[in-house]
Formats: C-alpha cells, structure tokens, sequence
C-alpha cells in the first residue's frame, strides 16, 4: 500500500496548516502517518509516531530523534516523506538518506529561512551551511516567497528541484469581508463600539513578532487617535511581560488583550485594518486571512510581507523599527475611508492568489511530479 509521512516539531503546525494535504493523500488511496513531538489527536490519518524533536538546533536531544525516526522511516517504506519545520525537516532529511536510496521520495517545505536579508550574522552562520549542505538530501524543496527560492535554487544542491509556492493556503469559506452591520453586531459582542478604530495583530508573543515596537507606537502617537485601539490575539511566553508594559504605561485603553482565539475570522471582519510589526517572516498567513476580509495591510518590510502588501494598493510596508515610518501610513489610512475601502477591495483581490483550492492545487502539481501523477 502507498503510505506518506509528514513531520513537524509539534503536531500543532500540522493541524494549524496540512489538514488539507493529508486529506489529499487519504482521498487517494494513501495510508497516512504523520511523526511529530506530542500526542495532539489529528484527525483521519492511519498513524501519529511519536519522535521526540527539539527545536533548538544546539540540543543533545537531536540524536535520539534522529534514532528514532530513522527506524520508523527504514520499516515503513513510505512511498513520500514530506517535511515541516527548520529542526524535524533536517532529521527527517538526514533520517531518509537509505529510504531515498530504495525510492523513497523526499519534500522539504521552508516555511521561512532563518537566513535572509538583513537577518543576524549567527543565523547566516548557523543556517545557511546547514541548509545548503541538507539540500542534497532532498528531491524537492518548496519555498513560500521568492527571496527564499532565488537563494536556495542559486546555491543549494543542483540535482534537488526547487519549487514556489503562495504558501499552505486560506479557506476562504471563513474568512471573508461582512457588511457594516455584521460588523456592528460582532463588535457589540465583544464590547467596541461601531466607531471604534480597530487595528488587529494577531501573532504569537515571541521577541520576533515585536509587540513591544507597537506599544512603543501607542505610547508616542496614541494620543493622535483617540478612538484607536490595537487588538492583541495569541499567546505565548512574553505575553505577561507586555501586558505588565502595557498596564505601566497606562495605556489599557488603547491596547486590548483577546487571547487565543477560536474565533479569528470574527475578530478580523470587526476591524478596520491588520497589522504586523514582525521583524521576519517566511509569508505571513494571517494578514492573507486579514486581506480575505477585506483589511488593508500596515506591515514591516520583510521577505514575506512583499509577497503579500503591494505598496500603496492593499496596504503600506512600514520600515523596521521605525515609528514616524508607521505613523504616515496609519495616518493616511485612518483619515481616509474611501483609501481604506479602496485598499480593502485590492487586498481581497491579492488575497485570491493565497486561496486554499489555488494551493492544494500547485502543490498537488509538485507531487505528482514525483509520484508518476497518482493523486
């Protein structure tokens, strides 16, 4: 029987973003098994193996990862193995060297290089060898923005073939734009008010997601926008310590904490624009989430932010660490509706591009490039 294998650090990222490729696979007759570091139930596959991956690339852990997933992958005989995230891509990769050698084929999606432009000279020098050497271990690498494929398709394993795709996909049955009462009744619901100008960063609180530049922004222009508030959704290990600046600064009014939402779409269709102070990104899935809404985009210049906000017609880029920069474009935003909603018809457009159907379709492409067109 044909069988597929996915691997990702945490059960999570496949749950959040492949769902849909593993329903591929199962609607074609393929026995479905996925390897990741906890038992999170995923739904309709044959088999979850649990490997114990660590994301930190300096860990002694890697080894009995390693050990691991080599049995699992040397008894299975997986007809295609593909990869997820930095850590458990590379074991995997290195794990499959013999399945390869029996007709094993291997996908890599990057998800983001730690490597890009402008990045830390320790991930350049951490990474990029690192990438560059694992590239040979791979028959196909998928990358999700066009500054990540020029680089690895110039410098990576020439007999690898090197593929791009607009990223994993948004289902547009959920999220998409609402009429102004719709929006009216979902803001009543969670107690704004329809004249409340809401900007929404939903993002995981992580140093690299930068929350802090924009409660820095708060603190110095807040008082230009006496109606906005800035709509934090996630969680994560810095979340207290912004919470803990944001009461310090007294500026609870302006910066609201909604936690972990079930709800995303809801909250994205109640506000006025999206956001991201991201300082890196590999695409950047929730502001195509946002734009299917109908959002016009403020967002760092980034790899993955380009990909996805065309300069003055969906949004504007903001300069990294730069609050004068994002307050000229936020200023034009929330002083001009018709530019807001001119903005948010483009971004719905642009958003197109990013649809899941569109997506499953290019990557379904790539599979059969390697499976003689069996999906």
């Amino acid at each position: 029987m044909k069988k597929v294998l996915f691997t990702a650090s945490i059960a999570k990222h496949i749950l959040r973003f492949h769902l849909p490729y593993l329903n591929m696979f199962k609607d074609a007759g393929f026995e479905v098994h996925v390897a990741c570091n906890d038992n999170d139930e995923i739904p309709g596959i044959d088999k979850n193996w649990l490997v114990p991956f660590v994301r930190s690339p300096f860990s002694k852990g890697h080894y009995k990862a390693f050990t691991v997933l080599k049995e699992i992958i040397d008894n299975e005989n997986f007809t295609i193995i593909h990869c997820h995230t930095p850590m458990a891509s590379l074991l995997t990769r290195f794990a499959a060297k013999n399945a390869r050698n029996n007709g094993t084929k291997v996908i890599y999606t990057a998800h983001g290089f730690h490597f890009f432009t402008g990045a830390p000279i320790i991930n350049w020098l951490t990474y990029y060898p690192i990438e560059l050497y694992a590239s040979r271990f791979a028959d196909g690498i998928i990358t999700i923005n066009r500054e990540d494929f020029v680089r690895i398709k110039k410098f990576g394993n020439q007999k690898t073939k090197y593929f791009a795709t607009p990223g994993v996909g948004v289902d547009s049955s959920k999220f998409f734009p609402v009429s102004e009462s719709e929006k009216a009744t979902l803001r009543a619901k969670l107690g704004f008010a329809p004249d409340d100008f809401l900007i929404t960063y939903a993002a995981e609180f992580i140093d690299r997601k930068n929350h802090k530049f924009l409660v820095n922004f708060v603190k110095k222009y807040g008082s230009l926008y006496p109606n906005l508030k800035f709509l934090f959704c996630g969680r994560g290990v810095l979340l207290d310590a912004i919470k803990a600046e944001v009461e310090h600064l007294n500026l609870q009014k302006q910066i609201v904490f909604l936690g972990f939402r079930n709800d995303i779409d809801a909250i994205f269709k109640m506000s006025d624009l999206g956001i991201s102070s991201s300082k890196q990104e590999g695409l950047g899935l929730n502001l195509v989430e946002e734009q299917m809404c109908g959002l016009p985009i403020l967002a760092t210049v980034d790899r993955g932010h380009k990909e996805i906000v065309i300069q003055g017609e969906n949004g504007f880029l903001y300069k990294q660490g730069d609050l004068d920069d994002l307050n000229v474009h936020l200023n034009k935003l929330y002083n001009d509706k018709a530019l807001r909603e001119r903005m948010g018809a483009q971004a719905i457009k642009t958003a197109a591009n990013f649809e899941l159907s569109n997506c499953l379709r290019e990557t379904k492409i790539i599979y059969n490039q390697f499976l003689n067109n069996v999906l």
